[in-house]
């Protein structure tokens, strides 16, 4: 059986030398292709997408659902090297003709927040990226170049499946953290860093990457949890929230806007805040694992197990 072998690894190091240099493209793709086949089920994974239909139909998106290649009759097969890749956790997509129904409908997300964008010629940056859905999405509304970074190999495995699929496009994403990426990636028109904040240990001091990596006045998308309420408050679960043990700090909105001013944003502003359904967040036959049904209070529907308000998520922009 030959090596496996890390995807586009070449198409990528050619994206990032031309937007930022060779001499900090080498070492970033040295990082990605560490963080990768570092994983235990890489090999596996790469003999799923190395027996992918090697001829790509394009892509386009249709009612929120990203398409990627062409309809083809092998429909059983491809499903079964599609599963090698579960949970899918972002779309929906439909891949050569298989649809997946994926954990999130981000594209209900998407909805939320693309009135109130303009991203023609942008150069963007989408920290946690998952699966790259949102990248295509921003090519879609006129962006120029994307570039993800995940630390999450299956989700970065998932995004080089797709990529397969629907051929070239200038929608990249390096297995990585933000931290990892050395400074010299940074000049980005938008940043967008969409449920990860939550997840930081400290956020002021994600904000503040957040907005080393923009030219000045350029724009951050910031989506996140929320905590009720109008006045400036910030609780720290005592232990789980909503079954996750990563949860550091739930800001209300009025919290968040101030951050982000002390964090130097200027303009700070709230475009939505939804009470997150089980419309939007589920399990399905592509993501089988426990999802937000599992999370609430089966007696008090408005909180979590652990007895907290439920998740409800805020989409914020600012300039910086």
């Amino acid at each position: 059986m030959p090596a496996p072998v890390v995807p586009d690894q070449a198409v990528l190091q050619s994206a990032l030398t031309r937007n930022f240099g060779a001499d900090h493209s080498r070492p970033v793709v040295a990082v990605h292709e560490q963080n990768l086949t570092r994983h235990g089920d890489f090999a596996r994974w790469s003999t799923a997408l190395a027996s992918l239909p090697s001829d790509s139909g394009g892509w386009f998106v249709e009612d929120g659902r990203l398409h990627a290649g062409t309809r083809r009759s092998e429909a059983a097969a491809l499903t079964r090297l599609l599963r090698e890749l579960i949970p899918w956790r972002k779309g929906p997509l439909c891949l050569a003709g298989v649809a997946i129904d994926t954990e999130w409908r981000s594209d209900w997300k998407w909805r939320r927040i693309a009135p109130h964008i303009d991203l023609s010629g942008a150069r963007v940056l989408d920290v946690g990226a998952g699966n790259g859905y949102f990248g295509w999405r921003m090519l879609q509304a006129g962006a120029d170049f994307v570039l993800g970074c995940d630390p999450t190999q299956l989700f970065v495995m998932q995004h080089a499946m797709i990529r397969r699929l629907a051929g070239a496009a200038e929608n990249y994403l390096l297995a990585m953290r933000l931290e990892e990426m050395p400074a010299a990636l940074s000049d980005f028109d938008a940043v967008f860093s969409m449920g990860v904040l939550y997840h930081r240990r400290d956020p002021a001091g994600h904000l503040a990457e957040l907005g080393r990596r923009l030219r000045p006045r350029g724009l951050l998308v910031l989506e996140t949890l929320v905590l009720p309420g109008d006045r400036e408050e910030v609780m720290v679960p005592p232990g789980r929230y909503a079954g996750m043990g990563n949860v550091h700090a739930l800001p209300t909105v009025a919290s968040l806007l101030a951050w982000l001013q002390q964090a130097g944003f200027r303009d700070p502003r709230c475009l939505d805040v939804s009470v997150t359904t089980s419309q939007e967040q589920r399990t399905t036959e592509w993501m089988p694992f426990h999802s937000l049904a599992d999370a609430l209070d089966r007696d008090r529907p408005d909180l979590t197990i652990e007895g907290l308000p439920r998740p409800r998520r805020a989409a914020l922009i600012a300039r910086r």
